[in-house]
């Protein structure tokens, strides 16, 4: 609060004090005695007056109005001294309390820091994760054209391959016509060769029969023989003939399994082929949801890392504002303890 000048009164009682005491009442001295308080020039002055002897204390009753002076100056000194330990103490609690809050401000800024630098990485971490994202979607988005078309590959080649067991199916009809007529040309030749024979055996016995009678007939059925071993020749080459047509008919079959079998094992790479694109398919979706689900869990993680930098953020400002409270009531009290 507003204090007023120093005065005489002050300035002798400060200076009865002293003299109590029995020291030397110097202008210093009683500056300190008043709580370093007053011009040294007007304590000088007034120091100059009172040595001169314009008060000067000589009956008793201005001798004990001096003794009360003095015992009021070391009661106010006393009572001075008592109120200033609550101030120091008030002092101390205000200097601990504003470390405290700069010490707690420090943290915050550096938990600020921290989180800012999180966040980054994160940041950083989140566009990493974003672009292997669009990669692994480009790079599914590939194998599904891939597969696509694969699998029209699959369905053209299961139309070629469906025409082919038609023709082989044909081949095999076919197969079977010709070895049933070979079986039925067989089984004629033979009824026939066994005719022919059981008519040769005839004919032997005919003509030993008749050679006893004629020479003549014989020469006739001599020619008839030879006539007959003329047409067994060409059923024999007839025979051959079919057997070359039917080895020609063998040999297109193995072809035809052969090339069925070829077939078959293309349809077995395509097959395994399409297999493992599903398992890269499949593959690549489940890299995909992992990708998701990593993304969505670094979303929730930025979000509480925004959550509790704004919380610290607050924090931060609570702690400015305290300071800036406590500023004023500290200078408040520092301006009171220096009116005192």
């Amino acid at each position: 609060m507003a204090r007023g000048g120093v005065n005489k009164a002050l300035v002798q009682t400060a200076r009865l004090a002293i003299l109590a005491r029995g020291e030397h009442p110097s202008i210093d001295a009683v500056r300190i005695e008043m709580g370093n308080t007053g011009s040294k020039t007007t304590i000088h002055r007034y120091l100059k007056e009172l040595d001169n002897g314009v008060e000067h204390i000589n009956d008793p009753q201005e001798q004990l109005d001096s003794e009360l002076t003095a015992l009021v100056a070391r009661l106010a000194q006393r009572l001075r001294e008592q109120a200033q330990e609550p101030i120091d103490r008030a002092q101390a609690s205000f200097d601990q309390a504003k470390q405290e809050l700069e010490a707690q401000l420090a943290n915050a800024l550096l938990t600020q820091a921290q989180l800012k630098q999180q966040l980054e990485v994160q940041g950083v971490a989140l566009a990493h994760e974003t672009s292997t994202l669009q990669n692994t979607r480009s790079m599914l988005q590939t194998e599904q054209t891939r597969n696509a078309g694969l699998n029209q590959a699959l369905s053209d080649f299961e139309l070629r391959l469906n025409d082919k067991d038609e023709q082989i199916r044909s081949l095999e009809d076919k197969h079977l016509h010709a070895r049933d007529a070979l079986e039925h040309y067989r089984n004629a030749v033979k009824d026939q060769r066994e005719q022919e024979q059981r008519r040769h055996e005839g004919q032997v016995q005919q003509i030993q029969m008749e050679l006893r009678q004629a020479q003549q007939s014989a020469l006739i059925r001599q020619d008839e023989i030879t006539q007959l071993n003329r047409d067994n020749e060409r059923l024999l080459t007839e025979n051959r003939g079919t057997l070359r047509e039917l080895n020609l008919l063998q040999d297109q079959l193995k072809q035809s399994e052969k090339r069925q079998e070829q077939s078959l094992e293309q349809t077995r790479r395509a097959d395994a082929e399409c297999t493992l694109l599903q398992e890269r398919l499949r593959v690549a979706l489940l890299e995909s949801q992992t990708l998701s689900q990593s993304v969505d869990a670094q979303a929730q993680v930025i979000k509480q890392l925004e959550l509790s930098a704004v919380k610290a953020q607050a924090s931060l400002e609570a702690l400015h504002l305290a300071a800036a409270k406590a500023t004023p009531e500290a200078e408040s009290t520092s301006g009171t303890q220096k009116d005192d």
